[in-house]
């Protein structure tokens, strides 16, 4: 068995005790409390999505697990989205951080700030010179989505979400506990950048998933498969016992839930969706096959070294 490092044995079976939780100081999900970072990462996602086959930015977007800010949504609307829903299962919402972000947003999108250097999946070869995606955010389309009148107004939603500031609309739903919390059939792309790893019940959000979806919408999906430094090794985490894993978990909000890339692949099959892109990470310096709990050793030597799933899909 791969050890286990201390610190989330420790932070599990304090969230035990009753009433403690409130004492315990709240961690980031880390990423997004950065500008830059949520300007990579919707680059990645918006230069993918149109390579395999997305033709128009999306007009609605929704996002699952935005985590600290919701500043890759905010790069959606600076990149000419109008509706944008942000689910998650524990309030970040912080306005001044998300202004913060907006603006430092707002500055890279208006240089057409290059992104940098590495990364996974690599997506260079599809940017222009100035490693922007300039065929697809091109001069017409920031004119508009950077005009002074819509950064005016999406900052104003940001500082009153209540205020009516068409056509600019961004709805923060914490906790989304079912798929009636958006209007079926209502949007136009979803997506998530590591998070569906700490999904408890794939197969119930798989099923939201596609039900918010228009017909031949899209979806693009990062999904971290590591252990997240629970363990010495990356893959360590399927070489914990079922007890040793619980007492870990706790009773906290969200941990990983251990599925394996083939897992998400079945699901997003069985909820009709067709696969568009579907590129994964190897590793070799993981735990050995024989270390492998009892209720993981059906792993195939794929999901045993497939360290993360970048994946992009089409409602049928």
């Amino acid at each position: 068995m791969d050890k286990m490092n201390i610190r989330p044995l420790l932070r599990g079976s304090l969230s035990f005790v009753p009433g403690i939780r409130k004492f315990l100081p709240r961690r980031g999900t880390g990423g997004t409390d950065s500008a830059e970072y949520c300007y990579e990462v919707w680059l990645k996602h918006l230069t993918l999505l149109w390579e395999n086959g997305m033709s128009a930015i999306p007009r609605t977007l929704a996002e699952l697990g935005p985590g600290d800010s919701i500043g890759i949504g905010l790069a959606a609307l600076l990149s000419g989205t109008d509706h944008y829903y942000a689910l998650d299962v524990v309030r970040y919402w912080d306005p001044g951080l998300n202004i913060g972000i907006f603006d430092r947003l707002v500055e890279l999108f208006r240089r057409r700030a290059p992104k940098q250097p590495g990364g996974w999946p690599d997506y260079d070869r599809y940017l222009d010179h100035g490693c922007f995606p300039g065929h697809i955010l091109t001069e017409r389309v920031l004119r508009r989505s950077l005009s002074p009148a819509r950064i005016a107004m999406i900052r104003r939603v940001l500082s009153d979400p209540s205020c009516a500031a068409p056509p600019i609309k961004i709805k923060y739903m914490v906790p989304w506990t079912d798929e009636s919390i958006i209007e079926a059939e209502s949007v136009d792309v979803i997506i998530s950048h590591a998070v569906l790893e700490h999904v408890e019940d794939l197969d119930k959000t798989y099923q939201a998933l596609r039900s918010w979806l228009k017909s031949a919408g899209m979806m693009s999906h990062q999904i971290d498969l590591r252990s997240h430094g629970l363990t010495k090794k990356w893959n360590g985490h399927r070489a914990c016992p079922e007890w040793l894993w619980k007492i870990a978990k706790g009773r906290r909000e969200y941990f990983i839930n251990r599925q394996p890339c083939s897992v998400h692949i079945e699901l997003l099959k069985k909820h009709g969706f067709r696969i568009i892109c579907d590129l994964k990470a190897f590793r070799t310096d993981g735990i050995e096959r024989e270390q492998l709990a009892s209720s993981w050793k059906h792993l195939s030597d794929e999901d045993l070294s497939c360290s993360g799933l970048f994946i992009q899909t089409c409602k049928e």
